[in-house]
């Protein structure tokens, strides 16, 4: 039970103190998950983003019920995915009985503008530490690269990226194996 309440205090944790959405919470939540309680591997927290990402719903709700799944079971997940979504239901109605009578203020505006640039920073962060982990040689370059274009060019939709990504990745061995003969 110690476990369960552990990993309920922990997303909560993270969901409160992050702002930005899920890329926002990334860096937070691999250095809680990975380095700080060791929870999940560096390989682990990148498949569970990849996979939170393809799957409906949240990446960090996705990726909170994974890591509990994996530690705890069903219950680990509950606990995780309640604790990861718990800060944001808090703040949600405290700013929806305020935020309606003071939205309009020039500071209010002010403040949001400088969040949003933050939040910008933030996921740049998160991506480019992905880079990092993820694009570890020529094969995941050239799907990086095409993968971008294909989606800030020609707007393909994501699902189609991911499922010829995902291809991709199954066919480099079979061709890197058929090169190398």
């Amino acid at each position: 039970m110690k476990e369960i309440w552990r990993l309920f205090i922990t997303f909560c944790r993270i969901g409160a103190f992050t702002f930005g959405g899920g890329y926002a919470m990334l860096p937070l939540l691999q250095r809680e998950v990975v380095t700080k309680r060791g929870w999940a591997t560096e390989d682990e927290i990148l498949d569970y983003f990849a996979i939170g990402q393809c799957t409906p719903g949240v990446i960090f709700v996705n990726t909170a019920s994974f890591v509990g799944y994996k530690r705890k079971g069903v219950l680990g997940a509950i606990a995780a995915t309640t604790g990861s979504v718990f800060p944001s239901l808090i703040i949600i109605m405290i700013i929806a009985a305020v935020l309606k009578n003071f939205a309009q203020l020039a500071a209010v505006q002010h403040a949001f503008g400088a969040i949003r640039v933050v939040v910008g920073v933030l996921i740049v962060n998160a991506v480019v530490g992905m880079w990092k982990r993820s694009v570890v040689d020529k094969v995941c370059a050239i799907i990086a690269v095409v993968a971008f274009l294909l989606s800030a060019i020609l707007e393909v939709s994501p699902i189609w990226i991911v499922l010829g990504a995902g291809l991709l990745g199954l066919a480099a061995p079979i061709i890197k194996g058929a090169g190398a003969k």
